[in-house]
């Protein structure tokens, strides 16, 4: 949304709000849920049974086709296997082995030549995130995409849950539904089109949480969707204040890790489970945790390396995820580097849950620190650079009421965009902040071969002083 639109918007009243959101959430609604949509779920739960022979001959042949794709129809790949056939290079396409890596920087810069030459871009869905790095990518989807994807995230995210589309849910997430300077609520806005109570995750204070309590049950909420660090400290803040009556059928995370002190937290607060997923924007991979307790790959959603120095790396051992999308044929991307570490189960393993879906034993590298504001609230995974030439980003708090961001500029970068930065941290954290921009030719990486995208080195005694301030 533009600054100009946002500011129309802010200035309605919450009803209205409420009004422009579901207009917004029945477009969606069509996007993702109309048509076969029905089918394809079906379809995915069908394959939930199938054995490791029929998911290995699925992901074969729908290789092939993205593969074949790839080199007839997107511009980029085609490029990329004239030039080396003019050199003399013979290697076959139809072989994963035989492609190059794809790095996070070539999807920014060649955005539209990954784009099929047969589709029509204003026909598309484009989605975008800066991701666990903080490179900001955008993708574009046909609406088969994204239907087939949001039919995976029914049956894989919610149905193993007990829930679905069909539920009330609130999700805490960083749009800027409300100006970041409004004191009193509604902190939230409704959209009836996605069945969503959306919160601000700039006003969740502890003495707001009552607040958003009160208007999940107003909705009738059946589940919480967010970042696990942001759900434990909700679930902790709950605890804490003593409150209660406040029940829900379950928990989701996304883009971070679940530690099990958070699932205690939001099982006794809240009288559910916290389940974790793992995803990405790009849609190349992705897994979910079953009801027994085990992270299952998505193999319908891509195929998944773990390399060490381009060699695979033995199950147990912690390597670098490349993963090859099977979901997005219209802007494939293959054996692509989400800049995240994993570790696989052996094949021989199994879970108890009777789906022979692969294990993974873990994600290293997605976990990031939390923001602290000066009313004690809680931001994590805060992104605010996408439209704007930052190459990377990393956000640093030391104190309560100054942040550091450490970016590598793109090309084009100027005062004016650190400008736009300024407002836009304000805006979310208080006019009163200290900004420090910290110009970097490369942001380092930590020993998992990443950085944080958030980091918080407040001392603690500054984080109880404002705890008893309240």
């Amino acid at each position: 949304m533009s600054p100009e639109l946002l500011k129309i918007y802010h200035n309605l009243p919450p009803q209205v709000r409420s009004w422009a959101a579901s207009l917004w959430g029945y477009k969606l609604k069509w996007w993702r849920y109309s048509g076969n949509f029905d089918k394809l779920v079906e379809e995915i739960h069908e394959r939930d049974s199938w054995s490791k022979e029929q998911w290995k001959t699925f992901q074969e042949e729908r290789l092939a086709f993205i593969l074949d794709r790839a080199v007839k129809h997107v511009p980029y790949y085609r490029s990329l296997w004239e030039e080396r056939r003019r050199k003399g290079d013979k290697s076959s396409h139809e072989l994963l082995e035989n492609w190059p890596l794809l790095d996070k920087e070539v999807l920014r810069e060649q955005e539209h030549a990954l784009i099929a030459d047969d589709i029509d871009k204003k026909k598309m869905y484009l989605d975008h995130t800066s991701g666990s790095t903080g490179k900001a990518v955008n993708i574009w989807l046909t609406r088969e995409s994204v239907k087939l994807w949001y039919a995976l995230f029914e049956v894989r995210s919610r149905m193993y849950y007990g829930v679905s589309r069909f539920d009330n849910w609130a999700i805490i997430g960083g749009q800027l539904i409300v100006p970041k300077s409004k004191q009193k609520p509604p902190f939230w806005v409704w959209n009836q089109g996605l069945r969503q109570l959306y919160c601000s995750i700039y006003h969740l204070s502890p003495e707001n949480i009552p607040l958003y309590l009160e208007a999940m049950k107003k909705h009738k909420v059946q589940y919480l969707y967010g970042y696990s660090s942001l759900l434990g400290w909700l679930a902790e803040e709950v605890i804490r204040q003593g409150l209660t009556g406040y029940t829900f059928k379950t928990a989701i995370s996304n883009a971070e890790p679940v530690f099990d002190y958070q699932r205690e937290l939001v099982e006794k607060a809240f009288g559910c489970k916290l389940r974790e997923t793992y995803g990405m924007v790009e849609i190349a991979c992705a897994a979910g945790e079953c009801d027994q307790g085990s992270m299952h790959i998505w193999p319908d959603v891509g195929i998944m390396e773990v390399l060490e120095n381009g060699e695979a790396v033995a199950p147990g051992t912690s390597g670098e995820e490349v993963c090859t999308g099977l979901v997005n044929p219209d802007m494939p991307l293959i054996r692509y580097r989400p800049g995240d570490r994993v570790v696989l189960k052996p094949e021989s393993e199994t879970c108890s849950c009777g789906r022979s879906l692969p294990l993974l034993e873990r994600i290293d590298g997605r976990v990031s620190d939390m923001l602290v504001t000066s009313e004690g609230g809680r931001l994590t995974w805060l992104t605010f650079v996408n439209d704007l030439p930052v190459r990377e980003s990393q956000v640093v708090q030391k104190h309560i009421g100054e942040i550091t961001l450490n970016y590598v500029p793109g090309e084009g970068m100027g005062q004016e965009h650190l400008d736009i930065l300024d407002t836009r941290f304000k805006e979310r954290l208080g006019k009163n902040t200290k900004m420090i921009f910290n110009k970097m030719g490369k942001i380092p990486l930590g020993p998992n071969g990443k950085y944080k995208m958030v980091v918080n080195e407040i001392p603690e005694d500054e984080i109880q002083a404002v705890k008893k301030s309240r």
